[in-house]
């Protein structure tokens, strides 16, 4: 990303799931993508949820997420 001049300004991600339940894992999530990212705290925003049993997910097949992220251009050296 940065090699194309941009840098991500924020990310927002939802991963789906009907277990486990993940809630207590999302501070490691979000350290882990801060630390890749090379990111501040709140420049990462991660949350759970579920399909209420619902589709793949609801049946425990699998686990979906999504994100999006915000990129700026880099600021010039």
């Amino acid at each position: 990303i940065r090699a194309k001049g941009y840098v991500v300004h924020n990310l927002d991600s939802t991963v789906v799931a009907q277990q486990p339940r993940l809630a207590p894992h999302i501070p490691t999530m979000v350290e882990n993508i801060r630390n890749a990212l090379d990111l501040s705290h709140d420049q990462v925003n991660v949350k759970a949820t579920t399909t209420e049993k619902l589709g793949f997910t609801g049946r425990s097949e699998g686990i979906a997420a999504y994100a999006v992220v915000l990129l700026d251009a880099a600021p010039s050296s």
